[in-house]
Order: structure tokens, then C-alpha cells, then sequence
């Protein structure tokens, strides 16, 4: 039985667990403010808010309902359109009316509905963030401007916001109905089942499994592990850092300690996929997906992380996340084993780390090609590096023959140029819907140099790279 709060109300239902929670909520509840858009969560149109008692307080976050199993909002709350709607328009809904933010109306739902997520942020939010709370929602018709018109009226509303009640500064203000102030309590009472965590099939936020195989999903015998505290987590011990397999890509961007670890983390991450995705898809899901351009995976082998296995007898065994891929979709993974957690030496001063990626759409795609780079610089000699590539062959690439040569050698263009040469040597990409061969090839180039371009600006210059 799985237990939660749909809006205003107290749901326990014995519908299969691996039914995506848009189905539920159109089908089983007949709330169709949700729409059905592409189901792959690509659109948008299905957003929804799932909120989570952490620490006494509702954290809420925007989810595409079309890839969200129903067994992953046991014992939270969820949030349609339906459960936003109150006499007169909130404040969100009434800028989208005077911004002209709507023509068709089919993506509409989905905008307000994400934009109410922000409204309901613990922190304060930035302009930027509004902006950037909606990557994950398509509009076909009004060239998005009105609806920027709309988020900057919004964030014009919100600065006033009282951070130490948030929930009943939204009340006071309208911009959500009243019983979203009765949540915590409600949620502390729920009997939360563990029987959603026996079955065979792993799901984390199944960003991925609900895409390639949403029919079998729904009957399937899931354990789902996105609750899974010891999976959980991030944590830097000296220059160590453990991941937990469950933890997701927001978790990764909004992480204080990897921040600091990584300056231009947030502009990373930000190239992976949308905000509702991030929101719930796991690093560990991206490995074992094992797609030949996994954006996490490419940026994690450039660290040379390792992945620690675990087996039901509990054994574990610790292999470096580049040795994973043996194959096209083929695993160093025995069927009993899942990946527990990450983990990977944190750098010093005189290392640099980059991650570089190209696809059709800046935000909500997978990448043509994707590249990361961690590399030590002593005395302008190039002492330690990795270096991994995407999207240009079979698995996710350590480009072993190009940092072998790369050691030792004086960062200086000469350097930089040869090393390109190896590089091409090393990939074997295929025309695909991304690209031809021979434009993931230039494309790999033109990001290698980008590395360095960004990394050192002092040293390599745009003009001279041809």
C-alpha cells in the first residue's frame, strides 16, 4: 500500500507501484490539469511538485509526472495544478494573464506549476533562478519572452518573502490555499510501507528505465532506493569524497561542500538536462544506464572516481568508474550487485577541472559530445591528468593513450595540438541523430581546446587555435 497527500487529500492506494504518476493522477484521480505531453519528460506538461518533510520543514521540487513512478512519493506530497487552484488566480497564474504568457494553453499548467515550486523555496531565490526553474518546460507558441515578463513579475512579488515562515507568507500572500500549512503534520502521520523496497528491478528516480521500457515498468517488482538513507548523502572527509548512489543532480548542485571543491559547479550541472529531471535522476542511475554519453559519467571519470559494489550478502568490491564499461549497455556488474556509492580524491590549487559539453538545445538534451578534464599543473608541466570523452564511441571514454602522452609535457599550444592528434585516434564515433562521424570528431576537438581556453586564458588564446 502506498501512502501520500495528493493536494488536499489522503491517498492509499494498492495501484502498482511502477504506474508513473501522471497516470495516476489523470486516470486513477481524474485530475487532467496535468497533461500527457511527450512522455519521456522532455516537455514539461506534466510537472508536478513533490514535497518532502526534511527537518521539520516541506521541501517541494518540480517533477516531469510522466517518468515518476507512483512508489517514489510514499509518504510525501504531491502537488497538481488542481492543488494550487483557489477562487481568484495566484499571483503566479495572474502574471502569466497580464504577461500574455499563454496562446494554446497546453504547456501552461506545467509553467505555473513550476513556477509555483519556486515560490515555495525554503532559500532566496535570484531572477536567474526563476529563469532557470522553467528549463525543463516547452512552449510552442509565444517565443517564451511573455513568460519571462511573467517570472520577473513573479520575482518582483516574491522579494518581500519571509524566509523564516515561507508557507504562511505564501498564504497571507495567496499564492498557495491555506491547508498547505497543515502538510508537515499530516505527513508526520503517514505510515510509510517498506515493501516498496523488495522487489528485483533497482529504480532509482527512473529518469531513464521510464523512457526505454515504460509498459514493462508498471507491472515490474521494483525495489525503489530513492529514500534509501544509506545511499544517500555527500560527504568530504579530508581530501575524500563519498557519494551516495541515490543522491541526485540537484543534490550534487546545491551541495556547499562541492562547491567549494568545484567553483564552476553550477554551470556544470546546469548543462545536464532540465530542472525536473535533475531534480529526481541519481548518479548512480546515470552509470548503470551506461549510455556512451551519460553526462555525470563523463564528468566523474575525468576525476578517476572509483564506484564501490555491493551484493545482497553485503561483500563489496571497489573498481575505478572507467574499468565499469566493457561494452556497448555490458557492465563489470554481476545481476546481484548494485552500485552503492561513489567516490573520488579531492583535488589541490594546482589542479584544474573542466567539463565541456555540445547538444542540439543548451538545456532538457543529451549531449552530441561531452568531455571532462582534471589536470595538474607544476611549474608549467603538465604532472597528473585524466581525461574522458562522450558521444565518440561505444562507452563512456578514459582517453588513457592521450593522458599517457599529455604527462609531463610543458602546457604550451604545441603540447595542446599534438595531443589532439591522439585524441582522434582513440574515438571511433558513428553518424548517429547527433552528428556525423566527422562532426563529433571536430566537435571533440574544438571542446578539448575549449578546456584549456577556459582553464588557462593566460597561456591559449581563441585566435591561435585553427
Amino acid at each position: 500500500m502506498i501512502n501520500f497527500i495528493l493536494n488536499d487529500k489522503l491517498i492509499s492506494t494498492d495501484s502498482p507501484q511502477g504506474m508513473t504518476l501522471l497516470d495516476f493522477v489523470r486516470y486513477e484521480k481524474n485530475l487532467t490539469g496535468t497533461k500527457i505531453g511527450c512522455r519521456e519528460g522532455d516537455c514539461g506538461a506534466c510537472t508536478v511538485l513533490i514535497g518532502e518533510l526534511t527537518d521539520g520543514k516541506m521541501e517541494y521540487l518540480s517533477v516531469t509526472s510522466c517518468i515518476t513512478p507512483l512508489g517514489n512519493v510514499n509518504g510525501k506530497h504531491v502537488v497538481s495544478i488542481e492543488g494550487l487552484n483557489m477562487s481568484e488566480l495566484t499571483p503566479v497564474q495572474q502574471a502569466m494573464v497580464d504577461e500574455a504568457g499563454t496562446q494554446c494553453g497546453f504547456c501552461t499548467v506545467g509553467f505555473v506549476v513550476s513556477f509555483s515550486g519556486l515560490c515555495l523555496s525554503n532559500k532566496a531565490i535570484s531572477y536567474e533562478d526563476v529563469i532557470s526553474g522553467i528549463d525543463g518546460n516547452i512552449c510552442r507558441c509565444t517565443g517564451y519572452k511573455s513568460i519571462e515578463r511573467a517570472g520577473e513579475r513573479i520575482y518582483n512579488n516574491l522579494k518581500n518573502k519571509d524566509l523564516t515562515n515561507p508557507v504562511k507568507w505564501l498564504v497571507e500572500q495567496h499564492f498557495i490555499p491555506e491547508y498547505f500549512a497543515s502538510i508537515p503534520e499530516r505527513i508526520k502521520k503517514l505510515e510509510v510501507s517498506t515493501k516498496i523496497t523488495e522487489g528485483k528491478i533497482i529504480v532509482g528516480g527512473g529518469t531513464d528505465l521510464y523512457v526505454q521500457k515504460h509498459d514493462e515498468m508498471e507491472e515490474a517488482e521494483i525495489n525503489f532506493v530513492s529514500n534509501n538513507k544509506e545511499l544517500k548523502g555527500i560527504h568530504i572527509d579530508g581530501k575524500f569524497c563519498t557519494i551516495g548512489a541515490a543522491a541526485t543532480v540537484t543534490e550534487l548542485l546545491e551541495s556547499e561542500e562541492l562547491k567549494k571543491v568545484f567553483p564552476n559547479l553550477r554551470k556544470h550541472l546546469k548543462l545536464i538536462s532540465s530542472t525536473q529531471i535533475r531534480n529526481i535522476g541519481t548518479i548512480g542511475g546515470n552509470f548503470v544506464n551506461a549510455s556512451p554519453i551519460g553526462d555525470l559519467t563523463v564528468f566523474f571519470i575525468a576525476l578517476n572516481s572509483s564506484v564501490v559494489l555491493k551484493n545482497k550478502a553485503n561483500n563489496e568490491r571497489t573498481i575505478l568508474l572507467k574499468d565499469l564499461y566493457k561494452g556497448y549497455k555490458n557492465l563489470d556488474k554481476n545481476a546481484d550487485e548494485y552500485i552503492s556509492r561513489l567516490q573520488f580524491t579531492i583535488t589541490d590549487s594546482s589542479t584544474y577541472f573542466n567539463f565541456e559539453k555540445v547538444s542540439k538545445r543548451t538545456h532538457l538534451d543529451i549531449a552530441s559530445v561531452n568531455t571532462g578534464i582534471s589536470i595538474k599543473i607544476e611549474e608549467n608541466k603538465i604532472t597528473e591528468i585524466n581525461l574522458s570523452a562522450g558521444g565518440v564511441g561505444p562507452i563512456p571514454l578514459y582517453l588513457k593513450n592521450t593522458c599517457v602522452f599529455l604527462k609531463g609535457k610543458t602546457l604550451e599550444m604545441k603540447t595542446i595540438t599534438s595531443a589532439m592528434e591522439i585524441i582522434q585516434t582513440e574515438i571511433a564515433p558513428i553518424s548517429d541523430a547527433r552528428g556525423t562521424e566527422e562532426y563529433k570528431r571536430l566537435l571533440l576537438r574544438q571542446l578539448f581546446f575549449a578546456h584549456f581556453l577556459e582553464l588557462f586564458p593566460a597561456t591559449f588564446k581563441e585566435e591561435v587555435i585553427v
